[in-house]
């Protein structure tokens, strides 16, 4: 069997990580020959109303027995009670990102009930696909047996180096993130508003709209930094890498991270790297393209940037260990060969 449905919450050209991966993956095990369905889930995921509930149900009631249904776990977590109907019928494969009760920002008794209902759901699917091993430890301890959970790693885009990024004026640092908390977007403003005496700009590249609280709180801590800080919204395509090749230094100061392509991201583009050791950051970052600090924690995160914008031997030693890197970065087919396989096992 190589037919498959992606089980997609909401709009699947959405320009976050774990869209990109749904997308990339489906498109490639198209190109490997798959037959591949795209069932997109309308709906505030992971926080669905009723109606938007009964219309998921609907849809997946709608399904053939025995479709290989490779679910996104921002849905998956919170369809316990309507996958559980059909747990015998539809083979179900979760692919989960990183686990909704980790995402930052929520009161315990939402994380509470986002591990039931995700855990619970977890026990419907006949496999888990992850990004990172350290999203592998993270299922696991929800109950998931380890033989049938697969790492499939994202994959990357070749693209031309910028050998040299000398200038005159600011050093250009990047963030490529959603304006939420676990993005850590306030620490590193935080960070930077200790180091005014500094020649810098910040120019964030991510949506504003998902979370218009934060955005709000985001903005008014930037304002005293002034005209260094720009906020550039949502971007794509040659616009988001145009900002990664005018780029100095790439800054991810994330609390959490299921694997975080923008890393990756960096690497192609030969940037050196300020990041924290949030979840699978930890792995994700080679040690020698980068600097990386505690998760949460604004003196380290401003002391790596202090060493990052004074030392330009620093930034180019750690450029052209992220030029190597990037080298060894699997492309998206091969990623997709990977998952391919994960899914034979269960089809």
């Amino acid at each position: 069997m190589s037919a498959c449905c992606f089980l997609i919450p909401g709009d699947w050209n959405t320009p976050t990580g774990g869209y990109i991966y749904d997308r990339r993956m489906v498109l490639a095990l198209r190109e490997a020959g798959w037959t591949v369905e795209v069932c997109c889930l309308d709906g505030a995921w992971p926080d669905p109303d009723t109606a938007e509930l009964a219309a998921a149900s609907a849809r997946i009631a709608a399904l053939a027995d025995g479709t290989l249904v490779v679910a996104d776990g921002l849905a998956f977590g919170t369809l316990a009670e309507v996958v559980a109907p059909h747990a015998e019928r539809l083979r179900w494969v979760a692919l989960v990102h990183h686990p909704l009760h980790l995402e930052s920002g929520l009161s315990d008794a939402t994380r509470q009930q986002r591990l039931t209902s995700e855990t619970q759901a977890l026990r419907h699917a006949r496999h888990v696909v992850v990004p990172s091993p350290a999203t592998a430890i993270d299922v696991a301890a929800m109950g998931v047996p380890a033989a049938h959970i697969s790492v499939v790693e994202p994959g990357t885009d070749a693209v031309p180096m910028v050998a040299t990024r000398a200038r005159n004026g600011p050093l250009r640092l990047l963030c490529v993130a959603t304006l939420t908390p676990r993005k850590g977007h306030s620490l590193l403003l935080q960070a930077l508003a200790g180091l005014m005496h500094l020649d810098w700009e910040l120019h964030n590249v991510g949506s504003a709209t998902r979370d218009p609280d934060t955005a709000a709180h985001l903005f008014a801590l930037a304002a005293p930094l002034g005209a260094r800080v720009t906020w550039h919204g949502e971007v794509t395509g040659q616009a988001l890498h145009a900002h990664y090749a005018d780029a100095d230094v790439f800054v991810l100061a994330s609390l959490h991270e299921g694997f975080g392509m923008v890393i990756t991201e960096a690497l192609a583009h030969g940037l050196p790297v300020v990041a924290s050791d949030a979840g699978a950051l930890a792995q994700t970052l080679p040690g020698g393209a980068g600097l990386q600090v505690p998760a949460g924690e604004v003196a380290p995160l401003q002391a790596a940037l202090n060493r990052m914008l004074t030392d330009a031997a620093l930034r180019e030693r750690l450029g052209a260990c992220a030029r190597v890197a990037a080298e060894g970065l699997p492309a998206w087919p091969r990623q997709a060969t990977r998952l391919a396989l994960a899914l034979e096992r269960v089809a």
